[in-house]
């Protein structure tokens, strides 16, 4: 028997297309969210959550062409403990070879009371209905108490037994709002096994949030109690201060193999996943992120720096290259060709079609002449900046911009292109700065109502030459919308980052312009 086949098998169950799309300004659209859905089939999850198909049509779509697409992984779709929602759940997930419908109903009194104003008794009803009723579509079925972490655990027994007789085959049970410690969680999936009679028939999951910052340490501590899934995000993005992070949980137990478990993730990847989810949900990874953040294996201290040049593992518990990092470097310059471009971007996970190589080419050419030096983030950030241009619908583009400041009042003139007619529009604002000056003179010219509610620049390497790169959130009518940019020219950066979320803005304000009017279309048949 090998070392392997005696440890516990953990199931990954990724939700970052579910509950990470939740983040606030995180929305994907539904070629992202299959490119997403593709890397973690690559990334080896057991179980994908592809979305909630009753929630949207987006969403519903979204569901069935990863259901059609992909192969290897469980496809799962979300439904609350209700026919209409489940009847969506089973029509998207109908194209999947490997599919599971997870039904979830509240639990804890203070959600029955005060949400649901319902009854523990017809909680109970409503979940043995569902289970059974999701049951004739898919055997695979998935049954979740919502706030089980604050739910009384005598009923949270008596409601598990009854779902896993009706047909349950994964009971996932969620600290919704991250209330729990570990010792207090660990302990409930303990009692969760010594008073279910019947929960040997079923898988234990676990949905750990991150309130108060212990969805891993939970998570953990319920593998150890028990529970053989864990469902966790890309970079622990999702609800509020978001989920467990599927990086830390699965290189925890990697690491650690004296736990005794294992998961059948390919932890090269973990890298190449992260950054693809980042740029694509416009969600910067801090830089003292475990695993993935740019300081993950970078070492400072001198102290540190010699016992590391004397024996690595004096303080790198990881090897870089477990994650999909690189550690050899290759020096990147104005002279630098297309071609050691192309095989440097290789290196660092980024496959780009032709085109998307030439684009980012013009883009290191350009920054390589104002740098001594274009490192692996300068780059990182260049092939994120195109992408994010890539994948929206431009409606205004930045043409050209001037900027007037100093001790007088800051001036900026904008002039931008309006690509549905090719026509120049220009304006010019004062501010109480350079970058208020530039965003109300867009503002003059776009005129859409919006509120700027969080603004960030950050240094992607050190120097006065490095790439600056700007994030901005705008909102309107509670749609948070990103936008972000890089460039060595910082109001440049700005001003681009402003027009990146505009984009975004008008793209979601056409999209349910456009859906409204099939809805009313549909309608009007259906009263036909």
């Amino acid at each position: 028997m090998t070392t392997e086949s005696k440890k516990d098998k953990v199931f990954i169950f990724d939700t970052t297309l579910r509950d990470g799309e939740q983040s606030p300004g995180a929305t994907l659209n539904i070629q992202e969210k299959l490119e997403i859905a593709r890397q973690l089939s690559k990334l080896g999850v057991d179980i994908i959550e592809a979305g909630f198909p009753f929630s949207s049509p987006g969403d519903f779509e979204a569901v069935r062409l990863i259901s059609k697409e992909l192969q290897g992984p469980v496809i799962c779709g979300l439904a609350r403990a209700k026919k209409e929602d489940i009847d969506k759940a089973a029509g998207a997930l109908e194209p999947a070879k490997k599919k599971r419908i997870h039904t979830f109903i509240a639990t804890s009194d203070i959600h029955i009371e005060h949400k649901l104003k319902s009854t523990r008794e017809k909680v109970l009803k409503t979940a043995v209905e569902m289970v059974r009723y999701a049951k004739s579509f898919t055997d695979n079925v998935e049954f979740s108490p919502e706030d089980a972490g604050r739910s009384d655990p005598k009923f949270l027994f008596e409601i598990l037994q009854a779902v896993i007789e009706a047909g349950a085959t994964t009971v996932n049970i969620p600290d919704t709002v991250g209330y729990t410690v570990p010792n207090e969680f660990g302990g409930l999936i303990k009692a969760i096994k010594e008073n279910v009679p019947n929960i040997d028939k079923a898988v234990i999951s676990v949905h750990c949030h991150n309130d108060l910052g212990l969805a891993v340490a939970n998570s953990l501590s319920a593998v150890i109690n028990g529970a053989r899934q864990v469902e966790c995000t890309i970079n622990g993005i999702g609800e509020r201060a978001g989920n467990c992070s599927l990086e830390e949980i699965v290189m925890i137990l990697k690491t650690r193999p004296t736990l005794g478990f294992y998961t059948d993730i390919d932890s090269k990847q973990i890298y190449r996943t992260s950054r693809l989810v980042s740029t694509l949900t416009n969600m910067i990874v801090q830089p003292n992120k475990a695993i993935v953040g740019a300081n993950a294996f970078a070492h400072e201290s001198g102290i540190h720096q010699d016992g590391f040049l004397k024996f690595k593992k004096t303080y790198e518990i990881m090897n870089p290259e477990d994650v999909g990092l690189l550690t050899s470097k290759l020096p990147l310059g104005p002279r630098s060709g297309r071609h050691a471009l192309k095989e440097k971007l290789s290196e660092l996970g980024y496959q780009l079609s032709e085109e998307q190589l030439d684009k980012a080419f013009l883009r290191f050419k350009e920054i390589a002449d104002k740098k001594k030096q274009v490192v692996d983030k300068d780059l990182e950030s260049i092939v994120r900046d195109e992408q994010r241009i890539a994948e929206i619908t431009s409606y205004y583009e930045l043409e050209n911009l001037q900027i007037a400041c100093g001790t007088g009042l800051p001036t900026a003139s904008v002039c931008l292109r309006r690509t549905s007619d090719n026509v120049f529009l220009k304006d010019s604002a004062l501010g109480t700065g350079p970058v208020d000056a530039i965003y109300k003179a867009i503002n003059k010219i776009v005129n859409v109502p919006n509120e700027l509610i969080e603004f960030s620049v950050q240094s992607v390497t050190e120097g006065i030459d490095a790439l600056g790169e700007v994030t901005i959130r705008i909102q309107q009518d509670h749609l948070v919308f990103n936008g972000h940019a890089a460039n060595t020219d910082i109001t440049l950066a700005c001003a681009k980052a402003y027009l990146n979320a505009l984009n975004k803005l008008i793209d979601g304000i056409t999209t349910g312009t456009k859906i409204l009017a099939q809805k009313s279309e549909l309608e009007a048949k259906k009263g036909v």
